[in-house]
């Protein structure tokens, strides 16, 4: 094997410090619990104001899927303006602001589940979308929840002076 073959290979390491740190369990169950909520809603006829938790959880599924594929593989250096030094800043505000979308789309569903609680009962005959409602706020309460959890730890190691996510 040339040696430009063995620096090719080498450079998509996987960072396994990250794969079993806090944070690195942490996004995969981002990414595991922002699956199954939008898979929860797309599944079901839905409408009005669960687009915006449709689009709150795509979208940050993505954005995490992907901030989880360029720290595992080391990659992070390669983001213009927001990775090298700014990786761990730009993790903080990804999850903040998540945080926040996801328990304004908490609100939202808690909203639809009660308003929808009227055919919880067995006589009702009628397709009624309670169950649906009521397990994706289920799962955006927890998507909320991690994504506070990862928020708070990013920034506590922001504010011990750390540059990265993980103690290497």
């Amino acid at each position: 094997m040339s040696p430009e073959q063995q620096r090719q290979r080498s450079s998509l390491r996987v960072n396994r410090v990250f794969l079993k740190s806090f944070i690195g369990v942490l996004r995969l169950l981002q990414i595991l619990l922002g699956a199954v909520l939008w898979a929860t809603i797309a599944a079901n006829k839905y409408e009005g104001s669960v687009h915006f938790v449709l689009f709150v959880s795509v979208f940050f599924w993505l954005l995490t899927l992907a901030l989880y594929v360029l720290t595992l593989l080391d990659k992070q250096d390669l983001v213009p303006l927001l990775g090298g030094d700014r990786w761990l800043l730009s993790n903080t505000v990804h999850d903040l602001l998540a945080a926040v979308l996801y328990f304004a789309a908490l609100g939202i569903m808690i909203y639809k589940t009660r308003k929808n609680s009227f055919c919880n009962l067995e006589q009702y005959r009628h397709h009624c979308l309670y169950k649906a409602y009521l397990s994706a706020t289920v799962f955006s309460g927890l998507c909320a929840a991690t994504y506070l959890l990862s928020g708070i730890y990013c920034s506590y190691r922001k504010c011990r002076g750390k540059q990265t996510l993980v103690a290497t």
